[in-house]
């Protein structure tokens, strides 16, 4: 059985912040609390995903979650930019990033390779006095590397973040340019085709959107409420082989709840593209799960071919630009020419 660690989120943040959380569009994830991992749960659906079709088959037929469910789990943008530019290997790259936005930079023992450690970053995002407009934006870039790594993209080995995401900050105005939700995804979808594999041990994704996404597609897997269950017990099979194609609807969720600028990305949502995260490239295959968005499922379309890009990992030195990169350019092209073709 595969073994998955869900991290617990950094501190909360000071509420004199919160505007400037709210530019980076990191507000919304900033409010999720600690959701206690499901191994059974979690083993049962990468039993379920086919790394062929980036989707999970089921007795209902094939799901996955995708951009919608991305944008309303976890309140990220699913729209705008990819989440991709340069990746350098040396501890003299990252040092000289580190002080240019956060006025000091970590000790090499504070590093893993070109992870920062966590607990720099939670030392550092506590000491700094927010006096004025250059330290508030520090503190912010400083809690959204922290919901980076706990939130967005974990790792197995879970004492680090990459510091490859944090030239993504240096604009402050920008951060909410990007696509942190579909890069998110990419993650997932490249951690459960790993995950799939026979030899895999461990698993590291975003288990926050995936439980999520479980509890509300399948509700019958969903935790019980802290009250007594109701008789007669029969009444749960009836359950047993649901899934809830639209999730989101009114009746099953109120609009009301849901800020209005969460539903003006919905347009991409069922854009059939490429998911973008530096070296990590994942099929979006919306073709195949057209149910989820209401639409009558049709036959999908052939099979994209990810090539060298599927699978790249950054073991080694890897000083590269995965934007121009050759196995690259051109699924990060397809995104930025496709995210609004549905």
């Amino acid at each position: 059985m595969l073994t998955c660690d869900h991290p617990v989120p950094p501190d909360r943040y000071n509420d004199r912040v919160e505007e400037h959380l709210r530019v980076t569009r990191f507000y919304h994830a900033s409010q999720i609390g600690v959701v206690q991992c499901q191994k059974a749960l979690v083993n049962a659906l990468i039993e379920r995903w086919h790394p062929d079709t980036y989707t999970f088959h089921l007795l209902v037929g094939e799901c996955a979650v995708n951009l919608e469910d991305v944008a309303l789990i976890l309140g990220l943008p699913t729209d705008g930019l990819p989440v991709t530019g340069m990746t350098m290997s040396s501890f003299e790259a990252l040092e000289a990033e580190c002080l240019d936005q956060f006025g000091v930079a970590p000790r090499k023992e504070e590093c893993r390779g070109c992870c920062i450690k966590l607990t720099w970053l939670c030392d550092l995002k506590e000491n700094f006095q927010l006096t004025d407009e250059i330290s508030i934006q520090r503190y912010v870039k400083c809690h959204v590397m922290l919901l980076i790594r706990t939130i967005l993209f974990g790792d197995k080995f879970g004492t680090g973040v990459h510091y490859k995401f944090l030239p993504l900050l240096r604009d402050f105005g920008s951060i909410g340019q990007y696509s942190w939700g579909s890069a998110c995804l990419a993650h997932l979808y490249r951690a459960l085709c790993r995950a799939s594999r026979f030899n895999c041990k461990k698993i590291d994704s975003p288990l926050t959107l995936l439980l999520g996404w479980a509890w509300i597609r399948l509700p019958y897997l969903s935790p019980l409420p802290r009250k007594s269950r109701n008789f007669p017990l029969a009444k749960s099979f009836i359950y047993f082989f649901l899934f809830v194609w639209a999730a989101y609807d009114v009746d099953r969720v109120d609009p009301n709840i849901i800020p209005a600028e969460i539903y003006m990305q919905s347009v991409v949502w069922s854009a059939t593209v490429p998911l973008v995260s530096f070296e990590c490239i994942e099929w979006h295959a919306t073709d195949r799960i057209r149910r989820q968005f209401g639409f009558v499922q049709e036959v999908p379309h052939q099979k994209w071919n990810l090539d060298k890009a599927h699978g790249e990992v950054l073991t080694g030195p890897k000083n590269l630009n995965w934007t121009t990169a050759p196995s690259h350019s051109f699924w990060v092209m397809h995104w930025t020419t496709n995210l609004y073709v549905s």
